[in-house]
């Protein structure tokens, strides 16, 4: 009886051993590694192809005129959504950001990157064939190069290329403007701000005096 006590024990620590042996963790999972051979597809790969017809979230691209900026193989000259101020904003801080080291703020081209001995001077937006130079042209070259002007397509989305555009518009408007062109009471080129105090340090944003008003009981 106690041979079979002993008998029966190491059979059990037998079971236990192989079971144990046949876990699988959750760290530790039947898989497949990339490109690996795979004998469960005829064609033997284990990367399958996307279904036909399939299109990546957000990659549908229905409108190619928004991204693109062409209307065939031609630039468009308009833009794919209405123009307004808080677009021109946007447009105005991406373009500090991405556009102004080597355009400049004003978009004359004389900025900090060509400055510092850069091999090519870019183009003034001033410049006949530019203030000529369709819409969708900008776009184009934002999108896909232009010269030695590497693509912006991966770092600005197309919505901000387009804001991009418009400010790009706005401030060729700027700077050729006449006083035809302004509403009337305002002078061109208008009147530098006014500012309370130091006008910024570099650590401190300058602070806009306030306007008078010339209808207050101050003024009369």
């Amino acid at each position: 009886m106690q041979r079979f006590r002993k008998s029966l024990g190491a059979s059990v620590l037998v079971v236990v051993g192989m079971s144990a042996a046949c876990r699988i963790d959750m760290h530790v999972q039947p898989r497949v590694n990339p490109l690996a051979k795979s004998d469960f597809f005829t064609d033997q790969r284990s990367a399958r192809p996307p279904v036909e017809g399939t299109v990546a979230r957000g990659q549908l691209h229905e409108d190619s005129y928004f991204y693109t900026g062409k209307i065939g193989n031609n630039p468009g000259d308009a833009m794919p959504f209405p123009v307004t101020r808080d677009l021109l904003e946007r447009g105005r801080g991406r373009y500090n950001i991405y556009c102004a080291p080597c355009h400049s703020r004003v978009g004359d081209g004389h900025g900090f990157i060509p400055s510092r001995g850069f091999t090519r001077k870019p183009p003034s937006f001033h410049e006949q064939r530019l203030q000529k130079a369709p819409l969708g042209y900008f776009f184009d070259v934002m999108t896909n190069g232009f010269g030695i002007m590497s693509d912006y397509a991966s770092q600005i989305p197309p919505r901000d290329r387009w804001d991009i555009v418009a400010y790009i518009r706005a401030l060729q408007l700027s700077q050729n403007a006449t006083q035809a062109d302004v509403p009337s009471g305002q002078n061109l080129p208008s009147e530098s701000p006014k500012f309370q105090g130091e006008p910024g340090t570099g650590a401190s944003l300058p602070v806009i005096a306030p306007q008078a008003n010339p209808n207050s009981e101050e003024e009369k």
